[in-house]
């Protein structure tokens, strides 16, 4: 099971979560959403200690955390 799930259809590319990865794990994908945005992916997932800063942090709630 993967410790951060990242909901990239409700992503609008803030990249606020992003900002607040203390391991800075999390990326924007060069793809985009059918929103026409650009979400948050990971880029070393085994670097994630879930600590929930981007879960909380993200405004439209697009990220769970689990432990």
């Amino acid at each position: 099971m993967e410790r951060v799930v990242i909901a990239r259809e409700g992503c609008k590319g803030c990249e606020l979560c992003i900002a607040a990865c203390p391991r800075t794990v999390l990326v924007m994908s060069d793809d985009f959403n059918r929103s026409g945005y650009h979400y948050s992916i990971f880029k070393n997932k085994e670097d994630c200690n879930s600590c929930t800063f981007c879960g909380i942090i993200c405004p439209d709630v697009c990220i769970e955390v689990y432990k």
